[in-house]
């Protein structure tokens, strides 16, 4: 495994093996990995002939009242668990390496980057588009690689690889969690043993709500209502957005007769947490049986 902190020297390594016909795979990440980031590697690996990881905490992303500052790093712990990968490649460079000056020039997809999360923290999909971008540009792998516990920002980056042409196949990779449901996150290490206890909430509310749907529920309140309901039972859980979309494009919905997704976002002591799950309606079939949505 070799690291490079430098664009121009993780070029010349790429090129190489773009021309002895292999095909890259790469999984963007900020650091602090975890099995969740461990399994996007696996893929890439069972998928392409060269993976890049890459570990990059991307400042654009945050808002200054933000944890930029504390998100938790450690970078010899990842390198020692992406050796056990066997991965080709990992790209860690410092900030100045990606941003030598100010950015005149962003990407913005609206109204995908401003809505649920977006509305929450402005900007940030903004901030993430922008740096996967330029990941892009510098690797130019064939595939890439996100976890679909963010699962809005895998809608952003098919949008923007689908509206900017990008030659690249994103790959959404099913959210890994702990034992108790909890989906696995690098910000997970900074809850108290009292909060981390409390946000299991979060997983219990979405399997409640998935449930109620695949039993036949179509309208959106009811489901909602039950899974606020769980959550404000809670103290230490404070909601900060739940939402029922379309699966497909993170649409609104009036009446769930399609695959959905229901994402939440909530904060846990001081922590930030996202997760969602994906829930299939019974539909109506032409013999009067009822059928899961595909």
């Amino acid at each position: 495994m070799q690291t490079f902190e430098h664009i121009p020297s993780l070029r010349a390594a790429l090129k190489e093996r773009r021309q002895a016909g292999e095909t890259i795979g790469v999984v963007p990440t900020m650091g602090y990995l975890h099995d969740g980031h461990l399994e996007l590697v696996r893929r890439a690996k069972a998928e392409t002939d060269c993976v890049v990881v890459t570990i990059f905490v991307n400042p654009t992303q945050f808002a200054p009242n933000e944890d930029f500052a504390s998100y938790p790093r450690d970078a010899e712990r990842d390198l020692q668990l992406l050796a056990g990968l066997d991965v080709d490649y990992v790209f860690a460079p410092p900030v100045e390496e990606i941003y030598p000056e100010p950015l005149q020039t962003t990407v913005s997809l609206k109204p995908l980057g401003d809505i649920l999360i977006g509305a929450v923290r402005p900007g940030h999909f903004s901030g993430v588009a922008t740096v996967v971008a330029k990941l892009f540009n510098i690797v130019g792998p064939d595939r890439a690689y996100f976890g679909e516990k963010d699962f809005q920002q895998l809608a952003v980056i098919r949008k923007m690889v689908a509206d900017l042409n990008f030659p690249i196949e994103i790959v959404g990779v099913p959210t890994v969690r702990e034992p108790d449901g909890l989906a696995m996150s690098s910000r997970n290490v900074r809850l108290s043993a009292e909060d981390r206890k409390a946000a299991r909430v979060l997983s219990a509310a979405l399997e409640a709500g998935a449930r109620r749907i695949g039993s036949g529920e179509r309208e959106v309140e009811p489901v909602l209502a039950e899974m606020r309901s769980l959550i404000a039972g809670e103290a230490a859980v404070r909601l900060r957005s739940l939402d029922i979309r379309d699966a497909h494009d993170l649409g609104e919905v009036q009446s769930i007769d399609r695959p959905v997704v229901i994402l939440v976002t909530a904060q846990a002591g001081s922590v930030l947490l996202i997760d969602q799950r994906e829930a299939m309606p019974l539909l109506p079939s032409a013999q009067g049986r009822t059928i899961l949505a595909p």
